[in-house]
């Protein structure tokens, strides 16, 4: 007869944590890299975009106003143009309407900048639990 004894450890409060841990930074990483792809879609014209490509933008300030934030609480990242520099008229522009009397076409740039990188995210993941 063969007898064997094992001990474990139970360090589930230890793991928690560093999962929580790296949620936060993989949504930070991946915040980041969705407000590039979105920064590097929209050009420098004086002339405006055709209708359905990202907008373009005379001075820069568009590209500029895109920020991100993770919220620690809600395990989440939000992401988009700032209201305070660009006022509503990126909304606008992503889902068309109206903005200083004038009536804007679609022109998405932050929904395809999610589209394109959702095939990279996962891969952010892996490995992140240390």
């Amino acid at each position: 007869m063969v007898g064997a004894r094992v001990k474990t450890k139970d360090d589930f409060v230890k793991v928690v944590k560093a999962a929580k841990k790296a949620i936060i930074e993989t949504l930070g990483h991946a915040g980041g890299y969705i407000r590039k792809v979105a920064q590097h879609s929209i050009k420098r014209s004086s002339k405006a975009s055709p209708p359905g490509t990202p907008p373009n933008t005379r001075r820069g300030q568009l590209p500029r106003a895109i920020r991100y934030a993770v919220e620690k609480d809600k395990q989440s990242v939000v992401i988009g143009p700032d209201v305070d520099v660009v006022g509503t008229s990126a909304t606008a522009h992503e889902f068309g309407g109206r903005y200083k009397r004038e009536r804007y076409a679609k022109r998405p740039f932050m929904g395809p900048a999610l589209e394109e990188t959702k095939p990279k995210l996962p891969p952010m993941w892996a490995g992140s639990v240390k």
